[in-house]
């Protein structure tokens, strides 16, 4: 059976997490040479070198051969939320889109903090709009740019033809809803730098 998923799990501290669950390590072949993945783990039983802890089949293989990767990723925005109500709080709440046109503020922002000017150029002013910016960054959506959001909706989500770089609605919005959590906590007080 193959398993064909893409799931990244975001938490404040992954090494705390993994210290309490038991795990395996996945590895990527590189080069013929096997190396840990920056991210991903089995949490269920893979084969295992006894020496280093690592899975001995590489994470592409093993997905063909039906194991399940979780990605998962240190996401340091979340250390400063102490409760699921201020999550919750801080999700609900509209942003000040505007914050957006200030390159101080971007720069802080996960995702698109590199990327002011396409930021600046698309002015997002929902989560949907956010979303698409986030697809436009990368390489297969760039040609996108300059179209006007209605274009830009109607083709955003498209699988591109090529095997450029392109990101997934799900991740994209997904990644919306983590800037507009950092908006919103700038709005509140707190400070984005660790």
């Amino acid at each position: 059976m193959i398993v064909n998923t893409d799931i990244d799990i975001d938490v404040a501290d992954r090494n705390k997490l993994l210290t309490l669950i038991k795990h395996t390590p996945a590895t990527i072949n590189e080069k013929n040479k096997m190396r840990k993945h920056n991210t991903g783990v089995y949490f269920h039983k893979i084969p295992m070198n006894p020496f280093n802890g690592l899975s001995t089949i590489d994470y592409k293989k093993a997905e063909e051969l039906g194991y399940f990767k979780l990605d998962i990723l240190n996401v340091s925005i979340y250390r400063n939320i102490t409760t699921k109500e201020q999550l919750d709080e801080m999700l609900t709440m509209e942003p000040m889109w505007e914050l957006l046109e200030h390159k101080e503020v971007v720069e802080q922002l996960f995702h698109v903090h590199n990327h002011f000017d396409i930021v600046n150029t698309l002015k997002p002013k929902s989560i949907e709009q956010l979303a698409a910016v986030l697809a436009i960054i990368r390489p297969a959506k760039r040609h996108l740019l300059r179209q006007n959001w209605n274009e830009i909706d109607e083709n955003v989500w498209k699988r591109p033809q090529g095997d450029e770089y392109y990101f997934k609605k799900a991740h994209a919005f997904a990644y919306a809803h983590a800037i507009v959590l950092q908006l919103n906590m700038l709005t509140k007080g707190f400070s984005l730098q660790d």
